[in-house]
């Protein structure tokens, strides 16, 4: 097989020959497995290939991967030297953690009608597959030929996992119902996935796929649609949606937990943790209220919030500008606070009209690491009089700079790593560091008024009821009713933005966790290293220790920043 052309990337900085063997064996692993991912980061060898998900593919790639996790665990890690064996333990920390996550068998009940959807899927694949000549856009081509057997694969999965008592639940069911037809419901040489930018320079091609969509994804598409809606919504949950009503629920939650968290930290102790956090934001909450809006408690702040549509966008132009004015300033911003800053641009976009409705009001999409797409990120312009105002500036540091951007641009962009610690990482580093960027830019001087600060206080709310809501939905068996009415009653959010949010942490189990603990160790180790180094604290010396080797677990971060302060 041709090698790599990311093939010294991948063991960059590797120098044991053994753990260079495994690292570059997991990297050609993963090219495989997520041939659409390797496309984005260069690697063309499979840019006519979609990953394989059915039964017997599945299985082959479990036992791959947990060969890899045999050979890391054989290796003896006291001869490594320092960069070594932190990537041996971030290396094999991951593989153990993906297999605890495989027991929960995810692909045979999750649905999903955000980005995440195979129609989302298939829909950004056309974007995301940068076409620069007719062969690119004749891969594509092939690629989207194999999408029928995907949705099939899908729908078989769906109905394995129901034969095996792992369902959905019912809301979760039909928004993916609702989400299908409303796509059903249009031509499908409408569709994103049939409406690429190159059509007009490869019209044969284009042909091409509108009769790939129109006869073979669109079909496969409406008996996705059929199963769901005459045969799993029936035994789908209706009250308990938590993995604790599943097998071997309490097995998989905990290893969810590891995986996202990277601690094996217990349930009832981050439900906890997000109590005592949200005690403190109810009392900065109220104290603003009444500097910024006059209000006498919590409960009338957060009315006043939700109800004065004064407070709220008028239009998408508004909101779109809004957004585009905060990015700039907090690009101005950076270099007072960091000694270095990406080369990659991060540009901002709008949410397609498909996901729209079932999507969170924003994201962030990482650039290609070959240079060929910027970061992105995506604002939601469905409703805009649904979005705060208060709430665009946090938001804006947290998914583009210094939140996301700065951290995965920058970790894509450090020299002698592989490439899978530049690529990829912990979440409650990469959240964490984004919500800690959210308390950043009050240092910054970011925040324009006591209204946005409001808003950063709302937000870091969220997050809090976040260990709040995952652990009780998925450990303690709350119902989505309780988690949402928790949810209005401590922060902000809009009901439409709270619904949509509870619904991801049931689709998503122990990934919101990761944020406020990443936030919290962050904030905890620049305090501990500011009390050891008094004066000869640096700020941006801090920064670039925390940024300067990917997103690595907490523990490792730890490791880190505390051999730069005896340093």
């Amino acid at each position: 097989m041709q090698a790599s052309p990311l093939a010294a990337d991948a063991v960059a900085g590797v120098t044991d020959p053994v753990l260079r063997a495994i690292v570059a064996d997991h990297w050609e692993y993963l090219m495989r497995w997520i041939p659409t991912w390797a496309t984005t980061l260069g690697d063309h060898r499979y840019d006519d290939r979609l990953a394989r998900r059915d039964a017997a593919a599945i299985a082959e790639a479990d036992a791959e991967h947990d060969a890899l996790l045999a050979r890391s665990c054989a290796l003896d890690p006291t001869h490594l030297d320092d960069t070594d064996a932190v990537t041996y333990k971030l290396l094999r920390a991951r593989l153990e953690a993906e297999h605890g996550l495989a027991r929960c068998k995810f692909h045979e009940w999750v649905i999903d009608s955000s980005g995440g959807s195979v129609l989302g899927e298939l829909s950004y694949l056309v974007e995301s597959h940068t076409v620069t000549g007719e062969g690119d856009a004749r891969n594509l081509v092939a690629r989207m030929r194999q999408g029928a057997q995907i949705v099939d694969d899908t729908r078989d999965n769906l109905a394995r996992g129901l034969a095996d008592g792992r369902v959905s639940s019912v809301e979760k069911v039909l928004r993916v119902v609702q989400q299908l037809d409303t796509e059903l419901a249009k031509p499908a040489a409408e569709w994103a996935m049939a409406t690429p930018k190159w059509a007009a320079t490869y019209p044969a091609l284009h042909a091409e796929l509108v009769e790939t969509v129109s006869s073979q994804i669109a079909p496969a598409i409406s008996r996705l649609r059929d199963f769901l809606r005459r045969e799993l919504i029936k035994q789908a949950r209706q009250d308990n949606e938590g993995l604790c009503a599943l097998p071997d629920g309490d097995t998989c939650y905990r290893a969810s937990i590891l995986a996202h968290v990277g601690l094996a930290l217990e349930p009832r102790a981050l439900h906890e943790l997000g109590l005592s956090e949200i005690a403190r934001t109810d009392r900065e909450l109220a104290t603003l209220g009444a500097r910024a809006l006059g209000t006498r408690d919590l409960a009338e702040t957060i009315a006043h919030l939700r109800s004065d549509r004064a407070l709220y966008f008028a239009t998408r132009e508004e909101l779109l500008g809004a957004a585009q004015n905060a990015l700039d300033r907090a690009k101005a911003a950076i270099p007072r606070f960091f000694s270095v800053l990406p080369k990659v641009d991060c540009v901002m976009r709008e949410i397609p009209d498909y996901e729209a409705p079932y999507s969170t009001i924003a994201y962030y999409r990482q650039p290609h690491y070959d240079g060929t797409k910027p970061g992105e990120y995506f604002i939601n312009t469905l409703d805009p009089p649904s979005w705060p105002r208060f709430e665009l500036e946090a938001l804006t540091w947290h998914e583009s700079i210094p939140g996301h951007h700065l951290q995965i641009a920058l970790a894509q962009e450090l020299g002698a790593l592989p490439a899978f610690r530049k690529l990829d990482g912990s979440t409650a580093f990469v959240e964490g560091w984004a919500l800690y960027t959210e308390w950043l830019a009050e240092e910054m001087g970011l925040y324009s008024s006591d209204l946005d600060r409001l808003g950063r206080v709302s937000y870091d709310a969220w997050r809090a009821s976040r260990l709040v809501v995952d652990t009780g939905i998925h450990a303690l068996g709350w119902t989505r009713a309780q988690a949402e009415a928790f949810m209005r009653e401590h922060t902000a959010l809009t009901p439409t933005n709270i619904a949509n949010e509870v619904d991801r942490y049931i689709g998503w189990p122990g990934q919101a966790l990761a944020y406020k603990v990443g936030q919290l160790e962050i904030a905890r180790l620049r305090a501990h290293a500011e009390r050891e180094l008094g004066t000869r604290f640096d700020l941006k010396a801090f920064h670039a220790v925390v940024l300067g080797a990917g997103a690595v677990t907490l523990p490792v971060l730890a490791d880190r920043v505390n051999a730069w302060i005896s340093r």
